[in-house]
């Protein structure tokens, strides 16, 4: 049976460029076929005839990883969101290799891609599902506008000089009405993006949980709200609002709100999939994407000294 690994590259940036040259080479000498996007196969200048490299062009829209056992994402984490657009329907898991700035959603990093293609091509690895949001533009009491996200849905003032008054719902309930910048539905996953930004929890990814933040609402009750897994939550712009809004998928898919528009969102029915080639506490994720100081910390020194004594 022949392997394929969906390869997704920043074409922007020179050193993806090559590091991608690099893998398709590798991955072939191995017998495996490198699936690109044409696009990105004419960027890195090669074709599907090459003599050296085992590559095949991927279908457009979202069945490019069909038969691939993994997707291979070389850049930061705007890639790999870019990536679970693409891949999102076939459920083909992503291995990210960082080459952007923090790569929350990355296993690997550049120094990292020699034993990366050798525990693809060992397939020494696991696959972690991630809870993403399904969510829906109502107008009217027509559905017009479904997506997913699996960082966060952020609904979003239009204009600078303008506040967004919404109301929020949860579980069909209204909660609270706000004049704010906009709201924020996050995952767990997407704990580490927007919602840190807006000033929301950090969840661990385990945590089966959806998060709710409002941004720089001008109200009393504003905090940010973590509801079960299960709830619905909703963000209705209201009619007589002067301001417009905006969604925004994972930051990367847009869609206009007027006044009156209703968001809903829930937990997906689809996880996206993480490829996993260790396992590290996500605390340890943590102190390296954040650079948090743990100078002085003295727990492994103490748990050894107690081992230790007689």
């Amino acid at each position: 049976m022949t392997r394929r690994v969906l390869l997704l590259t920043h074409t922007g940036r020179e050193d993806a460029c090559e590091v991608a040259l690099a893998c398709c080479r590798a991955l072939s000498a191995h017998g495996i076929v490198v699936r690109m996007p044409p696009g990105e196969m004419a960027d890195l200048g090669i074709s599907a005839d090459d003599p050296e490299i085992r590559v095949e062009p991927a279908a457009e829209g979202d069945q490019a990883g069909v038969d691939c056992e993994l997707a291979l994402v070389l850049g930061g984490d705007g890639s790999i969101l870019r990536a679970a657009e693409v891949t999102h329907a076939t459920g083909t898991p992503l291995l990210g290799v960082n080459l952007g700035h923090v790569g929350f959603l990355a296993e690997a990093e550049h120094d990292d891609v020699e034993s990366t293609i050798e525990a693809v091509v060992s397939g020494r690895y696991a696959i972690e599902e991630r809870t993403t949001l399904d969510v829906r533009v109502v107008r009217d009491g027509e559905v017009v506008t479904s997506t997913f996200a699996l960082n966060e849905a952020s609904v979003e003032k239009a204009a600078r000089e303008r506040m967004l008054e919404v109301v929020v719902e949860v579980d069909g309930r209204p909660l609270s009405r706000w004049g704010c910048d906009g709201v924020v539905c996050s995952t767990p996953t997407g704990s580490t993006a927007y919602n840190f930004s807006a000033g929301g929890p950090i969840v661990w990814p385990q945590v089966d949980a959806l998060l709710l933040v409002p941004i720089s609402a001008h109200a009393l009750f504003a905090r940010p709200l973590v509801v079960a897994p299960t709830s619905v939550m909703a963000v209705e712009v209201l009619a007589n609002t002067e301001g417009s809004g905006v969604l925004w998928a994972d930051g990367r898919r847009a869609v206009d709100l007027p006044p009156g528009a209703r968001i809903e969102v829930r937990r997906g029915e689809r996880p996206v999939r993480l490829v996993r080639l260790h396992e590290a506490p996500f605390t340890d994720r943590l102190v390296a994407k954040f650079g948090l100081p743990v100078e002085g910390w003295r727990g492994s020194a103490e748990r050894r000294r107690r081992s230790e004594a007689p």
